[in-house]
């Protein structure tokens, strides 16, 4: 284990795991914010104690709110994988350089699909940006299959 930790790749992956899952993490309270300024929330105990008209006012969806509960849904989707392969392709002894490609590619690209996401940015914006993160992810799991059953 303490050699795990003095790897300067393992270091990388933590560092970006990192960024990437809190990312993810505040997407949750970037949700609240929309629902609680845009006035939209999804479930009856949300307006407890409102008038039934102030709850038909506010039991409603609201396009900024699902914009972000999308992209933290597509961040489930996609960061809790690029975590548990990024790890194992750590585990394999890549060199350096190119792991450090693969984590900061992947972190760059669920970051800029969080901006085209919650700013409604043009596509292919938000595709691209998940296309490379996808394909970074890829390239990891082949590597470490490439290693594990020496295809």
């Amino acid at each position: 284990m303490v050699q795990l930790m003095d790897s300067e790749v393992f270091m990388a992956f933590t560092t970006y795991a990192a960024i990437v899952v809190l990312k993810m993490l505040l997407l949750a309270p970037m949700t609240s914010y929309y629902r609680i300024t845009r006035g939209a929330f999804s479930n009856e105990e949300d307006v407890a104690g409102k008038s039934a008209e102030e709850k038909k006012k506010l039991l409603r969806t609201h396009p900024d709110v699902e914009r972000v509960r999308r992209c933290h849904q597509n961040d489930l989707e996609n960061v809790v994988p690029f975590v548990m392969i990024g790890l194992l392709y750590a585990l394999t002894g890549p060199e350096l350089s190119a792991a450090l490609l693969h984590f900061r590619l992947f972190a760059a690209s669920r970051i800029f699909h969080t901006i085209a996401y919650t700013c409604a940015l043009p596509q292919p914006s938000r595709g691209l940006s998940f296309l490379l993160g996808l394909l970074v992810t890829l390239s990891m799991a082949y590597r470490v299959l490439s290693a594990a059953l020496f295809l």
